[in-house]
């Protein structure tokens, strides 16, 4: 038994403010509370950011769901590692367990079913060569305000790829995607779902990169980015589409330059084990088209 589900991440940041404005600026609902503020997307029953203060911005924890089964089997594998638990950051928030990952990260599992997939909606029509399926009526879409439908997955910079995987591998059950040497690795839940819900690329230091959300079509990510870097925030990457993984993406950037990624058009992983993960080339890792990732793409910000 293991995690079946990523609920979501909280950062520590110097200015909760400024973090509010820029996840409602990228589509996210939030909810001012005294002293953090929790955004998750529209129609969500959970929290799947929240942002609490101090001095500088990192990652404060990571929220993983699994059932009461897993939870004790999770508890089991930890102590046989030599994990111990820790306390709640917060006196009111001490549901599940909480662990300290390789590089010092909280940890929290607890016991929630698994969210709802993104809310289905008819795909648009799309005209391609021999199917043309739109006929009498125009494919652009109606301006509209971009609302990501669930958060997708995490990506955490460590200065060990290998002994990150082998903590969350171990310990909480996410088994291997596909990665590029010991560059970088992609890491799913064992009942199958998104290619990866976990990614970590090696650094010289732990660090947060990006939380990636989940959007209706191609068009919805142009249209989310182009919303948000015209409220003045900085770009990250794109438009494009990644090798490992198969997602359009396209990445902006917080006032922290850790980034927000809208994506669509991910692989989905069978749970039957059948899986099989690859070793990509370093010149595969990043993207198959799209534009240059910018030199900083990569670089952790964290101090």
């Amino acid at each position: 038994m293991a995690v079946h589900s990523l609920l979501g991440y909280a950062l520590a940041v110097p200015d909760i403010e400024a973090g509010r404005k820029f996840y409602e600026t990228f589509g996210l609902a939030s909810t001012a509370k005294a002293d953090s503020a929790a955004l998750r997307c529209q129609g969500r029953g959970h929290d799947e950011v929240v942002l609490v203060e101090g001095p500088r911005k990192r990652l404060h924890h990571l929220r993983l769901a699994t059932d009461t089964a897993g939870l004790a089997d999770i508890r089991s594998r930890a102590q046989r590692a030599g994990v111990e638990e820790t306390d709640a950051p917060a006196r009111d928030d001490g549901e599940g367990i909480w662990l300290r990952d390789d590089d010092g990260h909280l940890v929290n599992i607890r016991v929630a079913p698994p969210p709802p997939g993104s809310a289905g909606q008819p795909l648009p029509p799309f005209n391609a060569p021999g199917n043309y399926s739109r006929i009498g009526r125009p494919g652009c879409p109606p301006a509209s305000r971009v609302q990501p439908r669930r958060l997708g997955h995490v990506l955490l910079f460590t200065p060990d790829v290998e002994r990150k995987m082998k903590f969350y591998g171990d310990v909480l059950g996410f088994r291997l995607s596909d990665r590029s040497g010991d560059i970088i690795a992609f890491m799913h839940t064992p009942g199958g779902g998104d290619h990866h819900v976990l990614a970590f690329a090696k650094s010289d230091r732990p660090g947060f990169h990006h939380g990636s959300f989940e959007v209706g079509s191609v068009d919805e990510i142009g249209m989310g980015a182009q919303h948000v870097l015209e409220s003045g925030y900085r770009n990250g990457w794109g438009f494009g589409r990644h090798v490992i993984g198969s997602n359009f993406f396209h990445y902006v950037r917080d006032p922290w330059n850790s980034m927000a990624e809208y994506f669509c058009d991910i692989d989905r992983i069978p749970g039957d084990g059948s899986w099989q993960a690859k070793d990509y080339p370093l010149h595969e890792s990043l993207y198959r088209w799209g534009p240059p990732p910018p030199e900083d793409f990569v670089r952790n910000f964290e101090e």
